[in-house]
């Protein structure tokens, strides 16, 4: 199987991944909006379904999860890595949850692009400030799909040797069969979503509808009346 060297701008190590993950550096364009042939006003509100999680929902889920990692790590001063863009909500509602001295970085990822299907490519567009040696990391992830991103980005912070090292996702797909890694670290969940696109708390369809204080239903074109 060909092979890409991806390098950490941490701490300067090179690790080998397999094809079907690619890393592609910052100063590449990304595809924008402006490509597509609508403008976001004109779509914005046809895209927003039926609610799925409200605003005071999602505010008991975060709380209870803040909780918990304040159990568990009681003594400890956790990092949280959040995963731009979509986590950025949750990541600020947790880390307010949370009743001991947290630290927080991110990082920059993509597999999905600006549309609703995923590209089967994993892209590093920003690395982490920080080194994770010798801290207690937790992920934050806003959902978990597949798996592969999560599982690709596992495999990077484990050889960055942190501490300990757990998932805190606040959204997890029915019925799918994680890879192994991804179950070994997701420690934290929030709640188990049904198959379907959804907006709202930091996810986007495109770009559009992270700003919904509530979670939506994705509504697709071929689905509008």
């Amino acid at each position: 199987m060909d092979q890409i060297v991806a390098r950490n701008s941490v701490l300067g190590e090179k690790y080998w991944l397999d094809s079907h993950i690619h890393f592609i550096p910052m100063m590449q364009n990304r595809s924008r909006m402006g490509d597509q042939r609508h403008s976001p006003e004109q779509t914005a509100a046809d895209e927003v379904g039926a609610v799925l999680l409200s605003e005071d929902e999602i505010a008991s889920i975060v709380r209870s999860l803040g909780w918990q990692i304040t159990n568990d790590y009681a003594g400890r001063a956790p990092l949280l890595v959040g995963v731009l863009k979509g986590a950025v909500v949750f990541l600020s509602d947790l880390l307010r949850s949370i009743d001991l001295p947290t630290e927080i970085d991110f990082l920059a990822v993509s597999s999905y692009g600006t549309s609703t299907t995923a590209s089967g490519v994993v892209r590093i567009l920003k690395d982490l400030d920080v080194s994770l040696v010798g801290r207690d990391v937790i992920l934050v992830e806003d959902i978990v799909d597949s798996g592969l991103t999560l599982s690709f980005l596992l495999d990077i912070f484990e050889r960055r040797e942190p501490a300990s090292l757990a998932v805190c996702a606040l959204l997890v797909r029915e019925g799918l069969e994680l890879p192994e890694k991804t179950k070994k670290y997701l420690r934290y969940t929030g709640h188990s979503l049904q198959p379907g696109w959804v907006v709202g708390y930091g996810l986007d369809a495109g770009g559009r509808n992270r700003h919904l204080r509530a979670l939506h239903r994705f509504v697709a074109p071929a689905d509008r009346s």
